[in-house]
């Protein structure tokens, strides 16, 4: 396999997973301010600005990547963007709360939050360094 296809591969699923998840919770925004609640992470007056900003850096980080535009760069901001769900998670599962729904992808396709849920955002992270790698090297830009 050689680093075109390896970037490749990752956009599609980077920028899938960031697709999916900005529809989701664009369709149902009270249904994702609804679950930011259930965090208990942020003060009530700032629930629906943290919604709509999540909302918007998901669907310009879902265009940014898909579309190729300056790939490591995007891979780079989708890498910290999973980054802080991780630890969002983390957090969240030590405090032990109960998520019916970790908000994922909004309130039409519902995870609870379980032991593994961190490990998932933390491989998407590892995707996106991969694409962040595999882009450079494929276009020899950074």
């Amino acid at each position: 396999m050689n680093w075109a296809t390896i970037t490749w591969c990752c956009r599609l699923l980077i920028g899938g997973v960031l697709l999916a998840s900005a529809l989701g919770k664009s369709l149902d925004l009270k249904g994702f301010v609804d679950v930011l609640v259930t965090y208990r992470l942020f003060p009530g007056w700032s629930l629906w600005p943290v919604a709509l900003l999540i909302i918007a850096i998901e669907w310009i980080l879902a265009a940014w990547i898909l579309f190729g535009w300056r790939l490591p760069t995007g891979a780079l901001l989708a890498l910290a963007l999973n980054g802080l769900y991780a630890v969002g998670l983390i957090v969240t599962f030590a405090r032990r709360l109960d998520l019916p729904n970790c908000g994922c992808y909004g309130v039409f396709f519902p995870q609870p939050l379980r032991w593994y849920s961190p490990l998932e955002a933390l491989m998407l992270v590892g995707i996106c360094y991969a694409l962040r790698i595999s882009a450079q090297k494929s276009h020899g830009d950074s």
